[in-house]
C-alpha cells in the first residue's frame, strides 16, 4: 500500500503553472495576514485614543491649555486630536485678524477640520483595498490552478489505453489543492475587510460627531465675543 501524498508531495508533483499559482496564493495569504494584524492594531489604537481624548476634552479643561498639550506631541498627533488641533489652530488664527467676521472664522475652522478628517480617514483606510482585492481574486486564482491541473491530468490520460482511478486521482488532487489554498487566502481577508470597514465607519462617525460638537462650542464663543464687543461699543 502506497503512502498517502502530503501537501508538499502534491506541490512537487504539480505542473509548473500550478506550482506558480500555489506560490502566489501563499504570498497573498502571508500579505493578507500581515495586513490583518497591522490594521487591527492601528484601528484599536485609534478607538482607544479617541475615547481617551474625548474624556479629556469633556472634562472641562480650558481649550487653550488642551491645545498646548496636544501641540506638544508634534508629529504624533492623530485621530480626534488632529481634528481638534487643526480646528482650534485655524480658529485662533482667524480670530486674530482685524475685523474678522464670525461666519468667516467658523467657515475657516470647519474647512481645517474637514481636511484633517480626510487625512485621518485616508490613514485608517490604508491597505483595506488590498485586503478586499485578495479576498475577491484568491478563489479565482485557485480555480485557475485547479482547471489547469485537471486539464493536464486528462491530457495525460489521453495517451494511455486504459485509465484507472490510481492514474487520475493524484493529478486531480494536485489541482484541487490550488482551490483549497485560494479559499484559505480569501476567507480571512474577506472577514477582516468587513470587520475593519465596520470599525472604520464607527470611528468616522465619532470624528464627525466630535467635529460638529466642537464647532458648536467655538461658535458659542464667537457669538459671545461679538455680543461683548457690541455692548462695549454701546457703552
Amino acid at each position: 500500500m502506497e503512502a498517502e501524498l502530503s501537501f508538499f508531495d502534491l506541490f512537487l508533483e504539480a505542473s509548473l503553472v500550478v506550482q506558480l499559482v500555489m506560490l502566489l496564493l501563499v504570498l497573498m495569504s502571508v500579505v493578507s495576514w500581515a495586513l490583518i494584524f497591522q490594521r487591527r492594531k492601528i484601528l484599536q489604537q485609534a478607538e482607544v485614543e479617541a475615547q481617551k481624548f474625548e474624556d479629556r476634552f469633556w472634562s472641562g479643561v480650558d481649550l487653550a491649555k488642551l491645545y498646548k498639550e496636544v501641540s506638544a506631541k508634534g508629529k504624533k498627533i492623530q485621530g480626534t486630536e488632529h481634528l481638534f488641533h487643526s480646528g482650534f489652530r485655524e480658529f485662533a488664527r482667524l480670530r486674530q485678524v482685524k475685523n474678522a467676521d464670525g461666519m468667516a472664522v467658523m467657515a475657516g475652522t470647519q474647512r481645517a477640520m474637514r481636511v484633517a478628517h480626510s487625512r485621518e480617514m485616508d490613514r485608517l483606510e490604508t491597505h483595506l483595498t488590498v485586503l478586499a482585492t485578495i479576498g475577491s481574486i484568491s478563489p479565482y486564482v485557485g480555480l485557475f490552478g485547479t482547471v489547469w491541473g485537471i486539464m493536464n491530468a486528462f491530457i495525460a490520460l489521453g495517451s494511455v489505453q486504459q485509465a484507472t482511478l490510481q492514474m487520475v486521482a493524484p493529478g486531480i488532487a494536485e489541482a484541487l489543492v490550488a482551490t483549497a489554498m485560494g479559499l484559505f487566502a480569501a476567507i480571512p481577508a474577506v472577514i477582516a475587510y468587513n470587520k475593519f470597514s465596520s470599525q472604520v465607519g464607527s470611528i468616522d462617525s465619532g470624528y464627525i460627531n466630535f467635529a460638529e460638537e466642537f464647532t458648536s462650542i467655538l461658535q458659542r464663543q464667537t457669538l459671545g465675543s461679538s455680543a461683548s464687543m457690541a455692548q462695549g461699543q454701546e457703552a
